[in-house]
């Protein structure tokens, strides 16, 4: 018996990361897996196989968002666990981020939680409950050099979070979201870059002696928070960060 046997669950950002390990944890565990991201989304869904299946969905359209939700409950029939990990970002002066990239960012990251949770409430509220889960980051909890879209992207996914799980917690809908910190995925690589004159000690902050997180850890943590034994986790930021945010 798996902890999620039966329960049917959306992923976006499944085709690396942290999406795709939470999406084979969950599948692991007996959930019916909907594997969504622009790219990669089916090999995630051919590697776990059985009942798990893609979708390509761009989370910053919110008609896109509409249809993949609907195409997705159309296929699982219903939906209990939504995992919002779809998530850009950059490191950039802030007087140097172009207006399109901060909007970009923001796009992905904060409205396409949103989009998702949108359109996923109505079928868990008609089914009488279910768990969403976010992926927040230290970057929306603390300021970061050189981030200020994705710090913005992610502070408000954080604010979302428990606005969302207040609002809710009386329709035995949950909401939660994980804050990692360095974890081995593509998104890691879009922040090696540093900007031209960056002042390293700036750096300092934002590191950690722990090793780097796998991102079997944090796919750990989700389904710890959507597990029976989570059942008393709603509006909380659990920071797995190896000690960045003290």
């Amino acid at each position: 018996m798996g902890k999620f046997d039966n329960k049917r669950m959306v992923i976006t950002g499944a085709g690396s990361g942290i999406g795709k390990a939470t999406a084979i944890k969950f599948a692991s565990e007996g959930a019916y897996v909907a594997c969504v991201d622009l790219r990669g989304a089916a090999e995630t869904a051919s590697e776990i196989g059985g009942s798990a299946f893609a979708l390509e969905c761009n989370v910053a359209d919110a008609s896109a968002v509409e249809k993949m939700i609907a195409s997705a409950v159309n296929t699982l029939g219903g939906l209990d666990i939504l995992a919002n990990i779809a998530g850009i970002g950059h490191f950039k002066w802030s007087h140097e981020e172009s207006p399109e990239d901060f909007d970009r960012i923001l796009s992905v990251n904060l409205n396409g939680t949103f989009y998702c949770c949108r359109y996923a409430l109505p079928h868990m509220l008609e089914a009488g409950g279910g768990i969403i889960l976010n992926t927040a980051s230290t970057a929306g909890l603390i300021g970061q050099p050189w981030s200020a879209a994705y710090c913005a992207s992610k502070g408000g996914v954080v604010m979302l979070t428990r606005a969302m799980a207040y609002e809710y917690r009386n329709k035995n809908i949950r909401v939660a979201a994980v804050a990692p910190g360095g974890t081995k995925t593509n998104i890691v690589k879009s922040f090696t870059d540093l900007p031209k004159d960056a002042d390293y000690s700036l750096m300092s902050k934002i590191m950690s002696p722990v090793p780097i997180a796998d991102p079997s850890e944090i796919a750990s943590a989700f389904a710890y928070i959507a597990s029976d034994d989570g059942r008393f986790i709603t509006g909380s930021i659990l920071t797995i960060d190896g000690g960045i945010v003290c």
